[in-house]
């Protein structure tokens, strides 16, 4: 079981399933900026409201996405710490609640809309690192304990009860 520094996570993992995880991490690494890109891109196609949740990219175009600096930028830093976590095996805290905390206080993320998020940064890790079955079930239960950890430090802070 994963231990948060708020919480006990709801959803267990046990190290094989950091194993899984680790072992296809390296398809999504090996191109950080390109599948950043990506996950931002279907984001704010899937779900177009999300885009004016970053006020740098309230006015890109659609068609504009894919070739900006910033939504690459910003999607490979997101990447990049879900293998933050992925590799801390369970030891996250120090890692997640910070950038919980920045999305809450920082970016003004409504915390109903961070599962629209990490629903699609799944998606792009599934499909990139080319998942099996027991791969995807792993990343279901680290995807519930990221989006828990945000649900606590969002309870903390007073901004959902």
């Amino acid at each position: 079981m994963l231990f948060c520094s708020v919480h006990v996570s709801s959803s267990p993992q046990t190290m094989a399933d950091y194993g899984i995880l680790v072992k296809h991490w390296g398809k999504v690494e090996a191109d950080y900026d390109g599948h950043g890109s990506l996950f931002m891109t279907r984001l704010f196609k899937k779900h177009p409201d999300t885009q004016k949740m970053f006020p740098k990219f309230a006015d890109i175009a659609q068609a504009d996405m894919a070739s900006n600096a910033h939504v690459t930028a910003l999607g490979s830093a997101v990447l990049k710490k879900l293998g933050e976590v992925l590799k801390a095996e369970g030891n996250h805290a120090a890692i997640l609640k910070p950038v919980a905390k920045s999305h809450a206080e920082k970016l003004k993320i409504p915390f109903d809309k961070l599962q629209l998020l990490i629903d699609v940064a799944a998606e792009i890790i599934k499909e990139r690192a080319e998942l099996d079955a027991d791969g995807q079930q792993a990343l279901k239960g680290m995807m519930a304990v990221v989006h828990a950890d945000f649900k606590a430090t969002y309870k903390e802070l007073g901004l959902i009860t």
